[in-house]
């Protein structure tokens, strides 16, 4: 099995063992010390584990020697890790379909000619209250990152 496979597989293991146990995202962010997103991303085999933090991960969860040694595996990112049929993926590709270009000319407008980082990034979620039905709250936060000109 490619390293990729192990590392996409061993996160959908964490997903099992969690449910499992009833232990929640946070609990497991709690317990390695980062953020919320960064660590569901991390565990879902999307950003770095240290062999350290995968230990931390598979007491807590119970997980196999194996399945620890492939959560420190390298991330996977990219297509491959994403599954664009999920429909809150598919939801959120879909606003970035309808507002990208808006969030392009905004930040053109603000910063300038060149982009956000998704390398110095940081997102927050949270549940925000509302009368009408609860929403989902998504905070993204990239370095700017101008286009050089030679």
């Amino acid at each position: 099995m490619s390293d990729r496979i192990a590392r996409l597989d061993a996160g959908r293991e964490v997903v099992r063992a969690k449910d499992r146990l009833g232990i929640s995202w946070q609990q497991l962010a709690d317990e390695l010390g980062h953020s919320l997103v960064h660590t569901t991303a991390a565990l879902l085999g999307q950003q770095p584990l240290s062999a350290n933090e995968a230990e931390k991960v598979g007491t807590m969860l119970e997980l196999d020697e194996e399945i620890v040694e492939d959560l420190a595996l390298p991330p996977v990112r990219g297509e491959a890790a994403l599954d664009p049929t999920e429909p809150v993926t598919y939801r959120l590709q879909e606003a970035l379909q309808v507002y990208g270009t808006s969030i392009h000319e905004l930040i053109r407008e603000e910063f300038g000619d060149g982009i956000m980082s998704a390398i110095d990034f940081s997102m927050t979620f949270e549940r925000e209250p509302d009368p009408k039905g609860d929403r989902v709250k998504l905070v993204w936060s990239g370095k700017f990152l101008p286009y050089k000109v030679n």
